[in-house]
């Protein structure tokens, strides 16, 4: 086992923790953000990626921190907002010894911080950090986890569109509806089937052309280019995939009524819900829509450990809160990004008002 783990804080205004971790002998260099724990303990995934820089990696990280922060606030799980990530190609660079540098990387935070499953990180990859740290959840259910959390935040999605479309077309079926689904990854790809079989006429575009052909050969998904799915006219577009794609070139570009999908950070910055609002393009706030995985793990933390009922109906309280924010929206006139963001703070608030 390595033992150059070199672990050093990063001072950042409005996050309890920062910290970055790097071993050249393994060629780990991650980044832990601790965002609030007001709540609870952060809670967040561990998320792999070829950044183009340390700072892409350090923005990211942030963000997402602060975005379980709301999620779970919004989400009422009882626990607080965190991130890690690792830099680099999960092709090239994954490891056993990687991964237990990740695990004493989050222990060395002393339970402030637990993490789960993200991109390009599995649960096999998670039972190797837990050697390192019991700082982990989301593990298989062999392990007294609570499993994969793909297919319930895919759950949740499904359902939040299914709200969505009842909204702006006050018809909630997606039968016959146009949905374009960037990004067909354990969470797109399973939104994909769900609205498939409910008769939607879906479109999707990914990097992978073996999982779009899957899709395509067993539910009639059609393709399109990954460079169109953002321009194609559609009821409904679903982003899952990666964050910062809502912006100042592709919103004016939208031809859909609805944004509403699995990706976190949607918006590459809060100005962006206007933006959206501007148009007239419903938006259903990410980190409310997709919240389906994390509440799943959080059951986890209840007494008397993970319960499957008990999470999907936690679940199923999606549609709601994403009704409730809109018509705060409506009637306060805000986007209801800022809708969602003013209730996670005030949530938070709360609960240093209380500690």
């Amino acid at each position: 086992m390595s033992d150059t783990l070199q672990i050093s804080e990063i001072p950042v205004e409005g996050y309890e923790r920062v910290v970055r971790g790097v071993d050249p002998e393994t060629g780990l260099h991650a980044f832990v953000a601790v965002h609030d724990t007001t709540l609870g303990p952060a809670l967040g995934g561990l998320r792999m990626w070829n950044y183009a820089s340390e700072e892409d990696a350090l923005f990211d990280v942030r963000r997402l921190a602060k975005g379980m922060s709301y999620k779970s606030a919004v989400a009422h799980t009882g626990l607080g907002g965190g991130k890690a990530v690792i830099i680099g190609d999960a092709k090239l660079i994954k490891s056993d010894e990687l991964y237990l540098g990740v695990g004493r990387l989050v222990d060395s935070l002393g339970g402030l911080y637990t993490t789960a499953e993200d991109v390009n990180t599995t649960i096999a990859d998670l039972e190797i950090v837990r050697r390192a740290t019991k700082y982990v959840s989301g593990l298989s259910r062999e392990s007294g986890g609570s499993g994969n959390p793909s297919s319930y935040t895919a759950y949740g999605v499904y359902l939040g569109v299914r709200a969505a479309l009842g909204w702006a077309f006050d018809n909630d079926d997606p039968k016959g509806r146009t949905i374009a689904i960037q990004g067909v990854g354990a969470v797109g790809g399973a939104l994909a089937e769900r609205l498939s079989e409910a008769g939607a006429i879906v479109y999707a575009a990914d990097r992978n052309q073996a999982r779009l052909d899957d899709l395509t050969e067993k539910f009639g998904v059609k393709q399109i280019a990954a460079d169109e799915i953002l321009k194609m006219e559609c009821d409904l577009l679903a982003p899952c995939a990666l964050g910062g794609i809502l912006n100042d070139e592709t919103i004016p570009q939208l031809c859909t009524k609805v944004v509403a999908g699995a990706a976190n950070n949607l918006l590459l910055k809060p100005e962006h819900g206007k933006s959206l609002n501007d148009r007239g393009i419903l938006y259903a706030p990410d980190y409310v829509i997709n919240a389906g995985g994390i509440v799943n793990v959080s059951v986890e933390f209840h007494e008397g450990g993970y319960n499957e009922v008990v999470a999907l109906r936690k679940i199923e309280r999606i549609p709601q809160a994403l009704k409730e924010l809109w018509t705060i929206a409506k009637e306060e006139n805000i986007p209801p990004s800022d809708a969602a963001d003013s209730l996670a703070q005030r949530i938070i608030a709360e609960g240093h008002a209380t500690a």
